[in-house]
């Protein structure tokens, strides 16, 4: 993976030039205490769960690799308005999904590109295990691509991601009874599309 080598290197550069710290320096707060002392470690252990949200999101990891650079452009950009009592995951979240929702509508004039030799790998490496583990990867990915939108990112975030109901409402921008009722319809749907019971 060439992407998190290039994002922990962009935020090295990053850390050293005094146009950061003047652009990231905490209004309100005197020049030289930082809001949040752990925002870089932090971010950059998110980055692999921000990949993984972004590729259920748009399904390519090409474009999942440039949400990801696009959020963490702008979480280092705003990093003095985040809280520094919450987690940074859930903020970070609803950044790579604003930068997914102005993608969309600028890939609306444009038409949609579909990589059709992008195919995931499982997670084990062992003969029977491996290709029993694939087939399952492969028929889950297409039962919840086939689920409403609402539902598959509520799914995401909360089953794959482990986000809070109100975490997950916050992401979304929507009341935490939603994200519970949209999960709860989505996790019905995914399991009949499974045969499961």
């Amino acid at each position: 993976m060439v992407w998190f080598p290039v994002v922990s290197a962009s935020l090295q550069r990053l850390r050293f030039t005094p146009a950061f710290y003047s652009a990231a320096r905490p209004r309100g707060k005197e020049q030289g205490s930082p809001l949040r002392d752990d925002f870089e470690t932090e971010l950059v252990a998110a980055l692999p769960v921000l990949r993984r949200y972004a590729i259920s999101l748009c399904r390519r990891p090409d474009m999942a690799d440039d949400l990801v650079q696009i959020a963490v452009e702008r979480a280092v950009a705003a990093r003095d308005r985040v809280d520094p009592d919450t987690r940074l995951e859930p903020w970070l979240f609803r950044i790579l999904r604003n930068a997914w929702i102005d993608a969309g509508r600028r890939q609306a004039t444009r038409g949609t590109e579909i990589d059709v030799h992008d195919t995931p790998e499982a997670a084990v490496h062992d003969g029977v295990r491996a290709a029993e583990a694939t087939v399952m990867l492969r028929q889950t990915e297409a039962a919840l691509a086939t689920l409403p939108e609402e539902q598959r990112e509520v799914i995401v975030l909360v089953c794959f991601e482990e986000l809070s109901y109100a975490e997950a409402a916050g992401v979304l921008g929507i009341p935490k009874g939603t994200v519970m009722s949209r999960l709860a319809r989505g996790r019905v749907a995914l399991a009949a599309k499974l045969g499961i019971e």
